[in-house]
């Protein structure tokens, strides 16, 4: 059947390629499988469970979850019923939540476990229009979403048909979804989504590879963001089974024991797998690790639709059989794919990923544009490493004349919720979404990412500085995690760099540095020495008024619990600049003295 809506995709799954594992969790350390036609009827019992409590078309619910088929049958059942899904991060503050709920109107909310609940249920007193939470987990004093699967099967009769009614009642211009976006600023904005901002989306991409019924992935990223949800309704939609993984220890357990054919990852994940990879080949000896690092070196050379000639042929096969071969047999066995968005990756990781036929396909969008607006496409083989790849079909792109990136189409916004002013302000007359992204089309059809508007400042000499352009360059070394490169009407640029603390402990035990602390070791001749030199490195790239003339180390490690991170790791460069202010203020002293 044509799917217009989202739970559409439910029963184009159950007549084209129902399954057994159509999507699994794991409780109490095993892998539970729910088939496609268990997934219809949990969806079906939830919606008539909330319809018999009184859900009308319209209402907001909330999930506050990890990754779990739970998570999936309560989108379903509020698509069907005509209710609208806030999903939200279970890692926000208290003030967030609050906000989010009252500003949304939440009747309902759907949380995962008992600190979540406890965390949580004081605000029914405090935000009038909640009126009950919801439980995953069993727990003690909670409504557990059993009682709704129940209570849906026990008014089945009388509201089945009503269900029925309601599904076809909807069109697929109306919202099913409203999603709070993180930010790095201000307040989060409530971006309305329709059924068929979604749909457009995922059915286009879905074409972009040609796994399908054979296949399965694990999904680990949050469910709450959209480019981990619309990819999850991608996989729905061509039968691949779903493997949810729903905290981050458990990816390298879950990757090993299901044996994923494909998944989506962000950047800092794959430069985390990479990194460890590397870390590996260092422990080898011998001629192992020349052939390891050989291997390394031969895979940064690789481009994917490069003609490969014999002996370039010859070594690509020589280096899968010893050295590739054991990669993937450490990420399951089976990985061909995975999709990486929310921040530009290092060129060198995707092409040494690509030479060990793990393909990786960057992707660009916003959660304003549901979210993908281009992405590489290994069907038509239009991939090409350092860019997001062909703008999605259906999708226009065109760049203003200060290099902004606008779009629009069938996947754009409905705008945000309560706040016309706001949407004004980013699509104009002609219907264009202003991205607040700076980009180009690369042989005018990849689209590739520069910088992010804002975030471009000026040097007092009136040169301009990109700085995303050049913290990723910078991320290319081993020894950093995170960079802001910082300047703003100075003379020049500098950076703080927090240190990829996992490496350089191991570094300093090879070459005998003693510290006793991450701030005694930032601090340490030998590390600085070591940093400056892939900064020189990393500048002879750069143009002279973009090289980074000092820097500082920082002893912590930046996180979104710690702040220094959005929920989708980018960077908060408020809080960053105001949490080290004295540190920026001893960089640029000096040279402001000289004025």
């Amino acid at each position: 059947m044509p799917v217009k809506r989202t739970f559409d995709i439910l029963e184009h799954c159950l007549e084209s390629h129902p399954r057994v594992d159509a999507v699994c969790g794991k409780y109490d350390n095993q892998w539970v499988s729910f088939s496609t036609e268990q997934f219809v009827r949990h969806s079906e019992w939830l919606a008539m469970g909330l319809m018999a409590l009184g859900l009308k078309k319209g209402d907001r619910v909330a999930t506050v979850s990890g990754n779990r088929p739970e998570w999936s049958f309560v989108d379903m059942a509020l698509a069907m019923s005509g209710a609208v899904h806030v999903p939200v991060y279970p890692t926000i503050s208290e003030e967030e939540y609050l906000y989010i709920f009252s500003h949304a109107e939440t009747r309902f909310i759907f949380v995962s476990d008992e600190k979540l609940f406890k965390k949580l249920s004081p605000m029914i007193g405090e935000i009038a229009c909640l009126e009950q939470i919801f439980t995953f987990n069993q727990v003690d004093g909670a409504t557990n979403i059993d009682y709704l699967y129940s209570l849906g099967k026990e008014k089945e009769q009388d509201l089945f048909p009503a269900l029925q009614q309601m599904k076809q009642s909807i069109g697929e211009e109306e919202m099913v979804t409203m999603i709070y976006t993180s930010g790095t600023t201000g307040i989060p904005k409530g971006v309305m989504l329709s059924h068929r901002n979604l749909v457009s989306n995922f059915t286009a991409h879905a074409k972009n590879f040609d796994l399908g019924p054979a296949h399965k992935a694990i999904s680990f990223l949050p469910l709450c963001h959209i480019f981990e949800r619309i990819v999850n309704y991608n996989f729905l939609y061509k039968g691949i089974g779903m493997y949810y993984v729903e905290s981050l220890a458990q990816i390298m357990p879950a990757i090993k024991e299901v044996q994923p054919h494909i998944f989506c990852g962000v950047p800092r994940l794959l430069e985390r797998v990479y990194n460890s990879i590397l870390t590996k080949g260092k422990q080898l000896k011998g001629i192992k690790k020349k052939l390891f690092f050989w291997a390394v070196e031969l895979g940064r050379s690789y481009e994917f639709n490069m003609k490969v000639n014999f002996w370039f042929g010859l070594k690509l096969a020589i280096a899968d059989k010893l050295i590739y071969s054991k990669w993937r047999a450490g990420l399951g066995g089976n990985l061909q794919i995975v999709v990486s968005g929310g921040a530009a990756l290092q060129p060198r990781i995707a092409r040494v990923f690509s030479a060990a036929k793990i393909y990786v396909l960057e992707g660009y969008g916003l959660t304003e544009t549901s979210p993908v607006v281009a992405v590489s496409n290994l069907v038509t083989r239009e991939l090409k490493v350092g860019t997001n790849g062909p703008v999605l079909p259906g999708v226009e792109v065109k760049i203003a004349e200060d290099g902004e990136i606008l779009t629009k189409g069938p996947n754009l916004m409905m705008g945000y919720y309560r706040q016309p002013e706001l949407t004004a302000e980013v699509i104009d007359k002609d219907g264009w979404f202003h991205t607040g992204d700076i980009g180009i089309l690369d042989e005018g059809k990849y689209l590739k990412i520069t910088d992010r508007k804002k975030e471009i400042f000026k040097l007092t000499g009136g040169k301009y500085i990109a700085p995303q352009m050049i913290e990723n360059k910078l991320k290319e070394s081993i020894f950093i995690e995170q960079v802001i490169v910082i300047g703003d009407h100075e003379k020049f640029a500098s950076a703080l760099i927090s240190p990829n603390f996992e490496y350089l402990h191991d570094w300093c035990a090879e070459n005998q540095i003693l510290f006793s602390d991450n701030s005694d070791l930032i601090i340490n001749p030998k590390v600085q020495s070591a940093i400056l030199r892939e900064v020189k490195e990393i500048n002879k790239t750069l143009g002279q008024h973009e090289e980074i003339k000092r820097f500082r180390l920082v002893s912590d490690s930046w996180s979104p619990l710690s702040g220094e991170l959005s929920q989708t790791l980018k960077l908060k460069r408020k809080f960053i600049e105001a949490k080290y202010k004295n540190i920026i203020e001893e960089i640029f002293a000096a040279s402001r003295e000289e004025d």
